[in-house]
């Protein structure tokens, strides 16, 4: 990335996925990345979506480690507990609701009120992992439910936080990304009939397409070609 200079650093949240390991090894690789910081589960410190202390503890930890110029929040699960995505209003179920919810939109929220703390006052980015079916005016096919209204909720709790951020670091950038259908061991239920990139090429596009971006009073909702998303 060039618009965060030639000794940036950067923070990847959830550098334990497919699509997270994807960008730390991408970070690693641009001579203007100064330093990459994966944190996920396994790492130390280590945080889990569903423990605001252990967020906490994880920001106050790597403090002293930035302020960062990058924070790439990749975590998020289409599948939990075992459970992939109602297709079918019939199949709503209150607790599946609610863990979709706590993983896809309360945990990120949460991610994004302890770290958007540590962004560097000048030039920043913080980009979030999204997905296009939480756009509500792109929603052509229904279905996945849960999965929608939690990254559609994910996408208001951005746009908020972009607002407010604004107004203290006017220079940093709030992003939503679409990282396109990433073929991985977690997607391959999902894929059929849709054509999917590496997380490589995914990570790569997202970066080039961040690196494109200019502040503003609200957050971006951008795919992995660099497209604009309507929400």
């Amino acid at each position: 990335m060039d618009s965060l200079g030639t000794a940036y650093k950067a923070l990847v949240i959830g550098s334990s996925g497919t699509i997270g390991q994807a960008f730390v090894h991408t970070l690693q690789q641009d001579p203007n990345c100064h330093q990459v910081t994966p944190l996920s589960r396994a790492s130390h410190p280590g945080f889990k979506l569903e423990s605001e202390t252990g967020i906490a503890e994880a920001a106050a930890t790597l403090k002293d480690v930035g302020p960062f110029d990058l924070i790439i929040d990749a975590t998020g699960a289409l599948t939990i507990d075992g459970q992939g995505p109602e297709k079918q209003i019939g199949a709503l179920n209150a607790e599946r609701l609610a863990r979709t919810f706590e993983v896809n939109a309360i945990g990120p929220a949460l991610l994004i009120k302890h770290f958007s703390p540590l962004l560097n006052t000048q030039r920043s980015v913080f980009a979030k992992l999204s997905a296009r079916v939480g756009s509500i005016s792109d929603n052509q096919k229904g279905g996945w439910y849960g999965y929608r209204a939690a990254k559609a909720a994910l996408n208001m709790i951005l746009q908020t936080a972009a607002i407010e951020i604004h107004r203290k670091r006017p220079e940093a950038i709030i992003a939503a990304m679409q990282p396109g259908t990433v073929a991985s061991p977690l997607s391959q239920a999902f894929v059929a009939g849709h054509q999917t990139v590496t997380a490589s090429e995914s990570a790569q596009g997202l970066l080039h397409a961040l690196d494109q971006l200019t502040p503003r009073l609200g957050a971006h909702f951008i795919d992995f070609r660099g497209n604009e998303i309507p929400w």
